[in-house]
């Protein structure tokens, strides 16, 4: 008993420093390993990777801010979005399968994965564009320029954030995947901010981390009402995240763009197949793995 919370422990601080790094909540981790290892309900690992996400960006979130890479007005103006979806997939996910969300959770992850590697390159080969598009109203109004100091490539870079109505949309959508999946909805934020809105990625990671926080805590809410949360499970994870996080964020500046891109693809890509086999193997009654 004692050693498997010890080997939780460790899991939890692999999975806050990924998170860190990549600008998640350690969900794509914790989740399968609670529930493909410890065989915990999905429910209850996604309660549990909730309460890990906010613990990473408790841990994480202040060191991006102090090295002056989070995008603090950009990230109050996505929360708001987030926020709500993130109470609508808490809701979603407390009346649907377990076997659904594990695939679910799957295929969403292997997506990421998959645009991670393919979009590895994009901050090595583009010059960020700092100018604001005069055409576009709500980019005129809100005027979100910003820049910071790149450690690994030794210079600082100047940025714009586009299309912020999108970017919003798209955070709403983050956040029912956090409140559905546990996954603080980094996943896909991170991606949108650098891909999208033309931020980044290490901005984009450490805006993200600077979200995830309250977004996680929305939809913790209801899985706590629920009776989902199990205290045996959350305070391992819980520290061992906050441990990660905080080694992780203190590291990540140092980092290229494409080593962390890269690192994402392998980790959520592997454990996203493994939760689509598990949702089928539990959905159809067979062994797949």
């Amino acid at each position: 008993m004692f050693v498997d919370l010890i080997l939780l422990f460790v899991i939890a601080i692999i999975a806050g420093l990924l998170g860190s790094l990549v600008g998640i909540g350690g969900g794509i981790i914790i989740v399968p390993a609670l529930s493909l290892i410890y065989r915990v309900p999905i429910h209850n690992a996604i309660a549990a990777s909730l309460i890990s996400v906010i613990a990473t960006s408790i841990a994480g979130a202040h060191k991006y801010v102090e090295q002056e890479i989070t995008n603090v007005k950009l990230g109050m103006f996505l929360e708001v979005p987030t926020t709500l979806g993130a109470l609508i997939g808490a809701f979603l996910a407390l009346i649907l399968h377990g076997w659904l969300l594990s695939v679910i959770f799957g295929l969403l992850v292997f997506i990421m994965a998959i645009y991670s590697y393919l979009t590895r390159e994009h901050d090595d080969k583009i010059e960020f564009n700092s100018e604001i598009d005069p055409n576009n109203k709500l980019e005129s109004f809100l005027g979100l320029r910003d820049s910071y100091f790149d450690a690994a490539l030794n210079k600082k870079v100047d940025y714009a954030v586009h299309k912020p109505l999108l970017g919003s949309l798209i955070s709403l959508l983050a956040g029912i995947g956090s409140g559905l999946l546990g996954i603080g909805g980094g996943i896909i934020k991170v991606s949108a901010m650098n891909s999208l809105m033309k931020i980044p990625m290490k901005v984009s990671v450490a805006t993200s981390k600077f979200m995830i926080g309250v977004t996680a805590a929305a939809s913790s809410t209801l899985y706590f009402l629920s009776g989902a949360i199990d205290p045996y499970y959350v305070a391992p994870v819980a520290l061992g995240t906050m441990a990660g996080a905080t080694i992780g964020s203190s590291i990540m500046n140092r980092f290229k763009s494409k080593f962390i891109k890269l690192l994402f693809t392998v980790v959520a890509g592997y454990l996203s197949i493994r939760m689509i086999l598990k949702g089928l193997s539990d959905g159809l009654g067979i062994t797949l793995f």
